[in-house]
């Protein structure tokens, strides 16, 4: 038996090879390191104050809330286009809104029924996993 130290996507492996003659199968073993465990000492996160922007055309505008079913980003990307306007009639599955993220068209859907009480977005807006899109009542 050979033995033979292999390491595949940063993962290392202990390979015992047997050598044979032509078109013979063999038995070998692979055994896995185990996962070595360290504790991490856990410090309290400080927070800093954010710089405020001299440009207010850069930074979003504070919203005031509105009662109803809140319309969340599920990922980061541009709003292409608006399929609704505020006080529109909507239904479960209708689409709110297009969003393009990784190159790709993902329609965001209603998942409640009521009337669109107010849009926090426009088209060409890049938005963030969590932003509020929406307001539904």
């Amino acid at each position: 038996m050979r033995k033979f130290i292999i390491k595949v996507e940063g993962k290392v492996y202990d390979v015992e090879v047997e050598e044979v003659g032509e078109n013979k199968a063999s038995e070998g073993t692979v055994s896995a390191p185990s996962p070595i465990i360290t504790k991490v000492k856990e410090e309290p996160v400080k927070s800093k104050s954010a710089k405020v922007s001299d440009n207010p055309a850069s930074s979003k505008a504070p919203t005031a809330a509105v009662a109803g079913e809140e319309v969340l980003a599920p990922m980061p990307g541009k709003i292409l286009q608006l399929k609704v306007s505020e006080g529109d009639s909507i239904k479960v599955g209708d689409t709110l809104l297009i969003l393009e993220a990784m190159k790709m068209e993902n329609e965001i859907v209603a998942d409640t029924s009521g009337n669109v009480k107010k849009i926090n977005v426009t088209a060409n807006d890049m938005v963030d996993t969590g932003d509020i899109l929406m307001v539904i009542g």
